[in-house]
């Protein structure tokens, strides 16, 4: 082999080698972890909320949390919203690394996506005017105007366990609030977690309450890249690593105590393995 072909060939294997450090392991692709979007709600109150540039939330903090352990330091965050209908698309095609948005694990998600946790279990619920006294669970909806929110799993719980409801479909929770408050709907269905976020709001004192009977079982996760083990399994570490040193006790507290919240039988979760 002439000196010409040796240089070409090692600044080859050079490139190759770098190529695959960069690749990360597991399925799925390549994660810069000292910089991560991470896709949340902008408008849900006590899990993810962005008031002028300023995030916050139970899911904020998870999020957080889980980037540190990473090794990416807050400042190297982009945030990143993410509707109920479009968090598999922007995981899908990159415009995120996680999304941590009151994600509900579900088999058709998977298929799409994967998830690191539960990191919580929530429950659907229903908030309604303080005044009502109609309704008292799902079973009282009949004749009644149901609001949620396209694309999430709280949305297609009623049409599949209630078809008689009139069901009314908003792109936000907060359009659904306002539709409440307004009187253009009897009711918001959602998860309780958020239910409770909004019903705590200064603006919606003594307006609105959660029935408190929940009907379904979500289990939060934590999605990303479909197939990238590897980052699910760091992830996991994560979740398990803040719950065992009380950061997600004092993340709870500190986001959905003031509403009284406590969570449900199940919390905090044991994640499960990837795969």
């Amino acid at each position: 082999m002439s000196m010409k072909k040796k240089i070409g060939a090692v600044v080859a294997s050079a490139a190759l080698a770098l190529t695959l450090s960069a690749c990360g392991g597991g399925a799925g692709g390549s994660t810069n972890l000292q910089a991560l979007k991470i896709g949340i709600k902008f408008d849900q109150p006590g899990m993810g909320l962005n008031s002028g540039g300023k995030y916050t939330g139970f899911d904020v903090d998870v999020a957080t949390y889980v980037a540190g352990k990473l090794g990416t330091t807050p400042d190297k965050i982009t945030w990143v919203q993410a509707p109920s209908a479009q968090r598999e698309t922007l995981i899908e095609t990159g415009q995120v690394d996680l999304v941590v948005a009151t994600y509900s694990i579900t088999d058709e998600r998977k298929k799409k996506v994967s998830f690191a946790g539960p990191y919580f279990i929530a429950g659907q619920d229903l908030l309604i005017r303080a005044d009502d006294t109609s309704i008292t669970g799902p079973d009282s909806l009949g004749g009644k105007t149901l609001c949620s929110v396209t694309g999430s799993t709280s949305a297609q719980n009623v049409k599949k366990q209630y078809p008689d409801v009139q069901l009314r479909e908003f792109g936000t929770y907060s359009e659904c609030v306002a539709a409440l408050v307004a009187k253009g709907v009897d009711a918001l269905t959602t998860d309780n977690t958020i239910l409770a976020g909004y019903a705590s709001q200064a603006e919606y004192a003594g307006k609105l309450k959660v029935v408190g009977k929940t009907f379904s079982t979500e289990n939060y996760g934590i999605g990303l890249k479909l197939g990238n083990t590897d980052l699910c399994n760091k992830v996991t570490d994560a979740i398990k690593a803040m719950i065992s040193d009380g950061s997600w006790q004092k993340a709870v507290d500190a986001n959905l105590g003031p509403a009284g919240f406590k969570p449900g039988t199940g919390n905090p979760p044991t994640p499960a393995a990837c795969s």
